[in-house]
């Protein structure tokens, strides 16, 4: 069973560094490929560029609990959640 693991391309878990703007400022962030596939993903489903999206959802952040400790660990867990719960979504459930 690990071998399905263990054997994966390593460039899924490379990591990459993009630069873009936030709230008006520019920053950079560094996240392994296979999020930024599924960011790029989110972003596409809602007709966005990447960093756009990436920028509203920081900003929605901001207004409902104030600066994120840790945001790319926020955006890791933002990945997780729409892989978890984009066969949901489509059948009408909402996520929490």
């Amino acid at each position: 069973m690990c071998q399905i693991f263990s054997h994966q391309d390593p460039e899924r878990y490379a990591c990459t560094t993009r630069r873009l703007r936030l709230n008006g400022q520019s920053t950079s962030i560094r996240l392994e490929n296979s999020f930024w596939a599924i960011l790029d993903e989110m972003a596409e489903a809602e007709g966005r560029s990447t960093p756009a999206f990436i920028s509203t959802l920081h900003g929605e952040v901001l207004e409902a609990r104030g600066e994120p400790v840790n945001f790319t660990s926020l955006l890791r867990c933002t990945a997780l959640l729409y892989i978890e719960t984009r066969g949901a979504v489509g059948n009408g459930i909402a996520a929490e």
